[in-house]
Parts: C-alpha cells; structure tokens; sequence
C-alpha cells in the first residue's frame, strides 16, 4: 500500500511515466501519510478506446490513475491526493495538437481482506 494503477493511451507513449510515479510517491507519502517504500506504481498501455461518438481514434487519449489505499483516510485527503496527482499529470503530460486529453484519478479504499508480503 499504496497501489497506484496508470493507464494510458498509446497516443501517450513519450510520456515518462517511470518520472511520473517518481515524482507521485512522495505526493502521496506527504499527503495520504504513507511511507515511501510501500508506493507501487504499475502502468498500463491501454487498447481500443473510445471516446463518445468519435470515430477517429486518433482524436483522443485518456488517462486515469487510481490510487488504492488502506482505509482510513479522509475524504478530504482523498480529494487533496486526487488533485495533487492531477497537478503532476499537468506537469508531465504536454498538449499535442489534434489530440483531446481525457486525464482523471481517483483514490479508493482497499478492501478489508487486503493481504501483502514482500519476499
């Protein structure tokens, strides 16, 4: 904890998203009071998108982030994370022309029977 999921579109690719997560996991840690060893960043490369009724698929890119936390925080925290992380994104992503970018993130409590082990 926290598990941190990016997915993003292929137009996306050029982003750096290894910096992206390096410089979201101390956002975390200073806001969500998470230690910085236990933040996960996994990104994913997502396919077939669609956005509306747009037929170009070369139109839009999306992005979501979805932070997954132990429960207990709240919901002003959450909200604090959501748009620290949004802020980063603005910072890591640059405005291509042509391409409408759909950004969102969301923070979620894990459930309950959330188990880990490192090894």
């Amino acid at each position: 904890m926290p598990n941190i999921t990016v997915e993003h579109s292929p137009a996306l690719d050029h982003v750096d998203w290894r910096a992206f997560a390096l410089a979201l996991h101390p956002v975390v840690v200073e806001t969500a009071a998470a230690k910085i060893e236990a933040c996960k960043t996994r990104t994913l490369r997502t396919e077939d998108e669609v956005v509306g009724a747009e037929a170009d698929p070369d139109a839009h890119a999306i992005v979501h982030v979805t932070l997954a936390l132990l429960a207990g925080r709240t919901e002003e925290t959450k909200a604090k994370l959501t748009e620290a992380t949004l802020e980063l994104l603005r910072k890591h992503i640059d405005p291509t022309d042509g391409l409408t970018l759909h950004v969102s993130a969301e923070v979620r409590d894990l459930d309950p029977s959330y188990r880990k082990y490192v090894q």
